[in-house]
């Protein structure tokens, strides 16, 4: 592969300016479209030598046969033409969104001559006002219902209006008090048209203004002993609360925002969009995003908010929205959605009080949308079909590898050196067969992933073998353990039974130790091969390149997952044989007790920091003297 492009603009060709830039194939299709604030100082970090970019970059530049570039003005109009051309081009190369779901909103027909409240999830239909989106249907449908007791405003259908309208008799929902609009023929155009106007002012921001009001008139309606008056100003003040109810208020009565949370890894993220008017979230919705080049945090966030506010007009565009962290050109940004808005809007990050409380609401959300969203297709049947198919295509194997045994070592600056095995099978996890194993000697990770190997492959070859619990720790996974300590001890799973794939956690070198395990074992016949996790390549033994697998594969989805719960359960293990070590060790200073030593712990926090504490550090601690600090320090110094 050559280190320079062939498409590599001269020296002082690009300009300095602020622009666009597009990425085109040989055919001519926009590959990816940016923007910068400097054309030529943000281009050459593309024509950098080629081994220095990451993986995905990488890919891009070499499928382009050509770049472009578009001068102007100002950062603010690079924001709107890059916003035009990634919706004009589609880019592949670009963050793909893809909504958790098609949410329903509340919708209310302001162009009609008698606006009227439905349920949709259209989002086009000519100058409708919208609300949400809600989580359910039935939300929905609870909330109008609600709303038309304070604001009885029409629901019956088009059709029905028509009819109503030319023959002078009430639609039937009208006829049945579900329906108040002119054709229900109890009030008139106009007067519905402000019962409308006042529908939509409270959806907006749940004005209390409402409910002062409706509270006056009940009590005049009931000083005048007008008592039918007042019990309908009741059951609409009643109404009202219920709505204000089941939003929760979680900032000021008077705060319009939108909050984003967002959890990501190197290859997605998920968004969590709060809608909050009126100090109340409105609405809640989901976004998974595909990275399909590299970007930073504050380029995820930059592209977040563009989609979500390319289309968006006036009082769509809040007051102020609330991001986890604030982009390079937030003030471009903020200088972007003013135009929409027609007023100030500013991007801030939650820090304290209840905006950072409730960022951390959407931040978990979030975190657990992209778990749903990475491990959805691996828990689909035929996902994990075209998964080990595509896996034995590229991988070159014999047959699908039904069963995936996958390991990773896990140790602390080379000290309570542990490793895990965890076992898929039809490309589920199979967590009764989970191991993890001790090593008591090693000299780095490679040595490590070769003596774990040799282990685990001994048992291949003894089919009337003892149990593994010779060699490695039969530590069962957190959903087991607690039922494996009130069962009778029983023999567990042997290691007979052979995977068709072994992965590994870890480049070329560990690939490498584990073929050499294979070799030695007498099992070159089981297929080998490792994720790099930096740029998700797939590494097999003698090769020197890696396979680069398609980033919406099913087959990277599910090396992913296997390699992240191998890294997971390694983890877990050691922790826990590092806090028994550390303990075992502080048991042994004569005077320490069980108090006290959970007392260092808590005081220090790490193992680390007690290691390297001095006498007089210990000595703070409550209960511990100058005699026993120095002889904490002494045998932990051993």
């Amino acid at each position: 592969m050559a280190e320079q492009l062939s498409y590599k603009p001269r020296q002082g060709e690009i300009p300095t300016d602020p622009g666009v830039y597009r990425f085109r194939d040989p055919h001519g299709r926009v590959l990816y479209v940016g923007k910068a604030k400097n054309l030529r100082q943000r281009l050459s970090n593309y024509f950098a030598p080629l081994h220095t970019l990451h993986e995905r970059t990488r890919r891009m530049v070499t499928t382009a046969s050509s770049v472009e570039w578009t001068v102007v003005p100002t950062d603010v109009d690079s924001l709107q033409l890059e916003y035009m051309w990634i919706k004009e081009f589609d880019p592949p190369f670009n963050v793909r969104y893809k909504d958790d779901k098609s949410y329903p909103f509340m919708a209310v027909t302001l162009a009609d001559e008698a606006p009227r409240v439905l349920v949709t999830r259209n989002r086009r239909i000519p100058g409708a006002k919208y609300f949400g989106p809600y989580p359910k249907v039935w939300a929905v449908h609870e909330t109008i219902d609600l709303m038309v007791k304070a604001f009885p405003i029409r629901t019956c259908s088009d059709a029905s209006y028509k009819r109503a309208m030319q023959s002078g008799r009430p639609c039937f929902p009208g006829q049945i008090g579900k329906c108040g609009g002119p054709c229900s023929m109890t009030v008139t155009i106009a007067e519905h048209r402000a019962m409308v106007d006042d529908f939509v002012a409270f959806m907006e921001g749940g004005d209390e203004r409402f409910t002062r009001e409706l509270t006056r008139r009940m009590q005049e309606a009931s000083i005048a002993m007008d008592y039918e008056s007042a019990a309908r100003y009741r059951d609409k003040l009643a109404a009202i609360e219920a709505v204000l109810g089941k939003s929760a208020l979680v900032l000021d009565d008077h705060e319009d925002a939108d909050l984003f949370g967002v959890a990501e890894d190197e290859l997605s993220a998920a968004v969590q969009h709060f809608v909050i008017r009126g100090g109340r979230v409105r609405g809640v919705r989901a976004t998974a995003i595909d990275k399909e080049i590299d970007i930073t945090g504050g380029e995820l966030i930059d592209q977040m908010l563009q989609r979500a506010y390319g289309d968006a007009k006036g009082p769509d565009v809040p007051r102020r929205v609330v991001v986890p962290a604030l982009p390079d050109d937030h003030a471009e940004l903020e200088a972007w959605l003013r135009e929409r808005r027609g007023a100030k809007v500013e991007i801030v990050v939650a820090q304290r009080g209840q905006r950072a409380e409730l960022m951390r609401t959407a931040t978990l959300n979030a975190q657990q949308a992209l778990i749903r969203h990475k491990t959805r297709r691996t828990s689909d049947y035929s996902a994990r079909t075209q998964a080990l198919n595509d896996l034995q295509e590229a991988l070159g194997l014999d047959e699908a590898p039904l069963r995936i045994e996958c390991f990773d070592i896990s140790h602390l600056g080379g000290t309570n050196v542990v490793a895990s095995m965890v076992v898929f099978e039809d490309g589920l996890p199979r967590k009764d067969q989970y191991r993890s194993f001790g090593i008591a000697e090693t000299t780095d990770d490679t040595d490590s992933m070769y003596q774990v190997l040799r282990r685990r492959l001994a048992y291949l070859d003894d089919p009337n073998g003892s149990d593994a619990r010779a060699d490695a720790a039969v530590v069962p996974d957190s959903s087991t353990a607690e039922a494996s300590e009130q069962m009778p001890s029983r023999k567990r799973p042997r290691f007979a039974y052979p995977p068709q794939l072994l992965l590994v956690d870890g480049g070329k070198p560990q690939v490498e130790a584990a073929a050499r395990a294979l070799r030695d074992a007498g099992h070159p016949e089981i297929g080998l091969c490792g994720i790099a996790k930096r740029l998700e390549e797939i590494w097999l033994p003698g090769e020197e390149y890696p396979v680069i697998l398609p980033r919406t594969s099913e087959a990277l989805y599910l090396v992913q997952r296997l390699r992240d719960e191998a890294h997971r359960f390694a983890i877990t293990h050691q922790r826990k044989k590092r806090k028994r070590d550390i303990t075992t060790v502080l048991a042994e200073v004569p005077g320490l007790g069980a108090t006290r030593i959970k007392v260092l712990l808590r005081h220090f926090g790490s193992v680390t920091a007690l290691r390297a504490a001095t006498s007089e550090q210990i000595r703070e601690v409550p209960g511990i003297g100058p005699a026993l600090a120095e002889s904490i320090r002494v045998h932990l110094a051993r």
